[in-house]
Formats: structure tokens, C-alpha cells, sequence
């Protein structure tokens, strides 16, 4: 047990390639012990956070993200919308909140925000808080002055992932560099606002591409508070369309892996979830992942409806629980 307590109590900046391998490459049962065991000395191991995620300015994204039907490069038949109205959104994030979600999220298929659509999301902020909900806003790349206009909004989280490695990125996204991600990142933290960052995985990567990934987010100057960790959902007519399919043991051990080595950041099940069974998804939650996307669609891609994820909830009798998220986001910002 020093190992585990090590582990929880001296969180770590430091991990190495080799020593994220040796995690990878553990017996599956030995992995999942390690980290249902980290799991429960951070959080309560039956309660998920509920997040529910809106498209609020969808497609013509200039970006080529080999993965997203929403760059204009690819004819995914995806139908372009701009920003969505206020009072639409204010609606959505009301149905969230009475189905269950703590968190609205709301994303924007843009490069980066001009300041004139900057100021309309932070009016959506205002209205989603005032209904009592955390906030959470992907936007593209930021400056620093607009990352300062979004906490005196009051934004919680900002979500902005790194996608993959840095070795494979340049296979994936083009206009984009890796060190652009990371220094919104910088932006984003600097402001003490909550970080949401994690990754795709089944993009076609090695084994080591994704330890390298999870050993880039371990090794930020904070971790991130929540990491989604996606699993590819395959778009026709976008480049990823037709990649092998991660094997699904593989994707547990990532989710494994990142719990131990980042013990008090919760852990997201995110994209590809009409993809897996339901016992694949329990092996998720064992795993360590603590928190979901709920609700029919996420940004543009499928996601399981609200009534089949509650009855998973009751048949492994677990809970959402808001405020257990909420001790554990201060502990990993402290």
C-alpha cells in the first residue's frame, strides 16, 4: 500500500515514458486493483459527475482535425449553423439540469473566438450560472486577455485537449501546432479556471503514442482537473473513417492509467459511448473514470440517451453526485 499512498498523496509532474509503459503493460486485473484502489482514496467510487454538452456555433470550422466532421475540408453533410440564440441556449441548459447534469458545456467549432463572439458566449455564461450550473466552454485558442474576460464572467471550466501525443499530432491536425494547444492551456490556468483536457484515442496511434499522451497531461504544471478520454467516433468522408478500432481492453487500461497517475482529477467518459456495451462501461467506471456526457448528442456525434444511462446507473448502483466532484475539483487546484 505505500505505493498507492504515494501515489495520492504526492501527486506527480514527473512521470516518464517507461514508467507509464510498465502501467500499461501490468496484468489487466492487477491494473484495474491499482486503480480502483487510487480511485476510492479520492473519490466516492459510486458517484459520476453529469455534464451535458451543446453545439452552440456548429461546423465550417477552418481547422483540419483528421477526426471532425465539423472542418469545412470535409463534406460530412454535417449542416452549418451559427451561434445559436440565447434563449435557445438558456432552454437546453434548463432541460440539462432537470434531467440530471451539474455541468453545460457548450462548444464552438472555431479556430479561435473573435471578441464580438466572445461577448455573446459570456452572456450565455451569465445565464447558465444563473440557473445554478457549473460552466464549461470550448472555444478554440485563446489569448490571455480573453481567457481574463471569461473568469470575471465567471466560466468554471475550459475545456481545450491535446488530442494525442506530440509525435503523432502532426498525423492528425496540420494547422494547429501542438505548442498552440498547450499554450491556451497556460492561458487558461493562469486564470485559475478549471482545465479540461484529455484526448482521442483509436485514431490509429501506437501503444507508446498513447502513454505519451497521458505522460504530457500527468506532466503539465497542474493537472488538469477533468480529462475526457474519447474514443473515436468514425465519420464518413473525414480522413480517420475506416481506422482499425482500438481494441476495447486497451481503451480500459487507458482510462486505468490515467486515473493513477493524475489520482485527483476526474476522469470523463467521453465520445464513442453508443460504441460500447454496457459492460464495457462498467469496466470504465472500475477503471476510474468518474464522470460522463449525458444526453442524446455530443457537439455532432451520437451519444446514448439520458433514461439508458440512468438505468445503467441502477443496475451498478451508482449515483450522480455533484458535490462529491466539487471537494475533489479544490483538492486538485489546491
Amino acid at each position: 500500500m505505500k505505493i498507492m499512498n504515494e501515489l495520492v498523496d504526492d501527486v506527480r509532474h514527473d512521470w516518464t515514458l517507461n514508467e507509464i509503459k510498465a502501467l500499461f503493460a501490468r496484468p489487466f486485473n492487477d491494473l484495474l486493483f491499482q486503480a480502483q484502489t487510487v480511485h476510492r482514496k479520492c473519490f466516492d467510487p459510486n458517484a459520476v459527475q453529469i455534464s451535458s454538452l451543446l453545439s452552440i456555433k456548429t461546423g465550417a470550422c477552418p481547422e483540419d482535425c483528421s477526426y471532425c466532421p465539423q472542418s469545412a475540408r470535409y463534406d460530412t453533410d454535417l449542416e452549418h449553423e451559427r451561434l445559436l440564440p440565447i434563449e435557445e441556449v438558456k432552454q437546453a441548459a434548463l432541460n440539462a439540469k432537470q434531467n440530471g447534469a451539474s455541468r453545460f458545456c457548450m462548444g464552438a467549432a472555431w479556430r479561435n473566438p473573435t471578441e464580438k463572439n466572445l461577448d455573446k458566449v459570456i452572456e450565455m455564461i451569465s445565464v447558465v450560472k444563473d440557473l445554478g450550473m457549473e460552466t464549461c466552454v470550448t472555444l478554440g485558442m485563446l489569448t490571455r486577455q480573453q481567457t481574463q474576460k471569461l473568469k470575471s464572467a465567471g466560466l468554471d471550466y475550459y475545456n481545450h485537449n491535446l488530442d494525442t501525443s506530440p509525435e503523432y499530432y502532426k498525423e492528425v491536425i496540420t494547422t494547429r501546432t501542438y505548442q498552440d494547444r498547450l499554450d491556451t492551456l497556460e492561458n487558461v490556468r493562469a486564470e485559475n479556471i478549471n482545465v479540461c483536457c484529455g484526448g482521442i484515442v483509436g485514431m490509429g496511434e501506437s501503444d507508446l503514442d498513447r502513454a505519451a499522451l497521458l505522460q504530457q497531461l500527468a506532466n503539465l504544471p497542474q493537472h488538469p482537473q477533468s480529462v475526457p478520454i474519447n474514443l473515436l467516433v468514425q465519420v464518413e468522408n473525414t480522413p480517420l473513417y475506416g481506422t482499425e478500432v482500438l481494441d476495447p481492453i486497451e481503451f480500459v487500461r487507458t482510462i486505468a492509467v490515467a486515473r493513477i497517475i493524475m489520482p485527483k482529477s476526474t476522469v470523463k467518459l467521453s465520445a464513442g459511448r453508443t460504441n460500447m456495451t454496457d459492460e464495457l462501461q462498467a469496466l470504465c467506471f472500475l477503471a476510474g473514470a468518474n464522470s460522463i456526457f449525458y444526453g442524446e448528442k455530443l457537439l455532432t456525434t451520437p451519444n446514448p440517451a439520458e433514461n439508458k444511462d440512468m438505468e445503467l446507473f441502477d443496475r451498478l448502483g451508482i449515483k450522480p453526485n455533484a458535490e462529491q466532484h466539487h471537494a475533489a475539483s479544490e483538492t486538485a487546484a489546491a
